[in-house]
This record gives C-alpha cells, sequence and structure tokens, in this order.
C-alpha cells in the first residue's frame, strides 16, 4: 500500500497506530468546513489526530494517561530543549546511540540490533522509572524513551502501575530523531487540547463537532487489550455513546474489524446496519512472502453516520 509522505509519523512506533491507513481515512472524513473541533476520543499515538486540518480545535485523548502527558509536554517544550533533555538521559544512562555512532560501534548491525547492550542500561532506566526518582519533566522524557528502547516500542504496566516490557531492539535512532522533530512541529501549529478519560467521561461535545473512535478491537490481540482489557460492555456502552452524539447532529467515524482470525463481531455487525461501513484494505494480500497471516481473513472497517 502506498503511503503519502505527506503525513506526519507519530512520535512513538506506536501498536494498533493508523499510519498506513490515512490515505484512505481521511478522504472518508468530512472536510473541515463540514464541523467545529475534532475528537480523537482513542487517540493512541496520535497518528489520526497530528494530521488533521481543523478550523478550530482538536481534541486528543486517551485513557493511557502517560502518552496524554508526553503530547503535553511536546507541546510545551521548546524542541532543542526537550532534543537536549532526551540525548542527557540517553548519556546518562549509556543507552546505545546509533543516530551518532552508528550500529557498528557496538559491534552488531541493524538486523541485530542493540538489545544485548542496552538490557542492563534499559533495565536500570525501568527501575528508576518504577521508583520515582526523576522530576516531573524528567519521568516523562523517562517514559517515552522507555517505550523507544522497550520490546516492540509497546505500552504495558502490571497491576502495581510498574512498566514491566523488558528491552528491545532498537534505540533513539535517527529515524526516530526525525519522526519527534516534524511531529513536535506539526503539533505546536495547531490549537491541541489535551485529556486522558474514559471515553464515557469524555463529554466535551458541542453540536457539529466530529468524533473518530479508534477503540481497542475486542476480537484481536493486542498489547493494548491483552486479557480481554476491552470488553463487550465496553463496545456495547461505545456504541450507545455514538448514537448519543448522533442525536444531536454530531458526525462520527468508528474504526474496528468485523472479522479476524475466523472470528466475527456479530454486535458490531448488528449495530452497524443503521450507519454507513465503508471497508478498508489493510490485509496480508499486497505481501510477497507466505505467511500464515495470508491464509486468514481480517476486514477492517470505517464505520460512519454521514
Amino acid at each position: 500500500m502506498q503511503v503519502s509522505t505527506s503525513h506526519i509519523h507519530s512520535a512513538f512506533n506506536y501498536t494498533g497506530a493508523k499510519y498506513r491507513l490515512l490515505p484512505q481515512l481521511i478522504p472518508l472524513f468530512p472536510a473541515k468546513s463540514e464541523y467545529t473541533n475534532f475528537i480523537d476520543l482513542f487517540a493512541g499515538g496520535g497518528s489520526v489526530a497530528i494530521n488533521i486540518q481543523s478550523n478550530y480545535k482538536i481534541y486528543m485523548n486517551d485513557v493511557e494517561k502517560h502518552i496524554i502527558e508526553v503530547f503535553q509536554l511536546f507541546k510545551e517544550i521548546a524542541y532543542d530543549d526537550l532534543l537536549t533533555r532526551i540525548n542527557h538521559m540517553i548519556t546518562d544512562y549509556q543507552l546505545s546511540d546509533t543516530k551518532t555512532y552508528g550500529y557498528e560501534y557496538y559491534g552488531v548491525n541493524s538486523s541485530i540490533g542493540v538489545s544485548k547492550y542496552n538490557k542492563p542500561r534499559f533495565l536500570k532506566l525501568r527501575e528508576d522509572y518504577n521508583t520515582n526518582v526523576f522530576s516531573t519533566t524528567d519521568r516523562i522524557i523517562a517514559f517515552y524513551l522507555l517505550t523507544v528502547y522497550g520490546f516492540n516500542n509497546q505500552v504495558r504496566f502490571n497491576s502495581n502501575g510498574e512498566y514491566n516490557l523488558p528491552v528491545g531492539k532498537r534505540d533513539f535512532n535517527i529515524n526516530m530523531k526525525r519522526k519527534l522533530q516534524k511531529f513536535h512541529q506539526t503539533l505546536n501549529l495547531k490549537e491541541f487540547v489535551f485529556s486522558y478519560k474514559d471515553f464515557r467521561e469524555f463529554n466535551h461535545l458541542e453540536n457539529n463537532d466530529f468524533i473518530y473512535a479508534d477503540p481497542p478491537y475486542r476480537i484481536t490481540t493486542a498489547s493494548y487489550n491483552e486479557n480481554g482489557n476491552w470488553s463487550l460492555k465496553d463496545d456495547m456502552d461505545l456504541f450507545e455513546y455514538l448514537d448519543k452524539a448522533d442525536k444531536i447532529g454530531i458526525k462520527f467515524a468508528l474504526s474496528n474489524v468485523t472479522v479476524h482470525n475466523g472470528r466475527e463481531n456479530t454486535e458490531l455487525l448488528d449495530w452497524a446496519t443503521k450507519y454507513n461501513t465503508n471497508k478498508l484494505n489493510f490485509n496480508y494480500n499486497n505481501s510477497n512472502y507466505q505467511s500464515k497471516a495470508k491464509k486468514t481473513i481480517t476486514e477492517e472497517v470505517l464505520i460512519t453516520n454521514y
């Protein structure tokens, strides 16, 4: 699938990010003249909200407070200051810095990655983060770096509220630096409003707003939906929330999957009959290698009330 180079990457390599779907999603959204505020109800890594053109406010909401705190910091701090703080923390913990030294400096290549070198250093950063030794700003930066250096760039906390992912094979490389710079620049060109509320508590709704909802997909498995963290009740509550928005003149678009790996979301299919369903092309059919994933069917859709 061709991805437009005009779209902005998230500063996070976020699981479930919609970057690759933007060329299909954005043309299906209303024109900016057709709504007032844009509300990203499950903002995640911000790939959708950062690429929206709005005449008014862009709300970035997500129940994951740590992600929203990063966005708030990026909005408040100058890029040069942010980059200096990031580099200082990398240096202080002696984490790898392939953007400066390359992979050969650490005796590895890009394919092998730097997990072996970083493991004890990453664990020290993780321990310090979990024991709260940082100032507020440095704690947010430490969290950002944990996601950058962590396994598959995921966000996961245990029942005690401790970040508990192991080290990954990548670092704050030149690609991540470029993503951060462009994301930070764009974040500061528009009027964003940040919140970390459960969607049921998000009530900053006005007539003619536009809601984009990209919740965890109940019938799939991902780090953000482990152990059934998103349930049938959550789905049904979200459907009711969007129904109420529809009744007061608010446009909405809901991303979800109707079928995945032999499972069907019958409740979603039943609810969606009163709205419009747009099928999206985001599968493994274009892969040029053999994969079990190619033998399964995933139908991703955008359900709209306009």
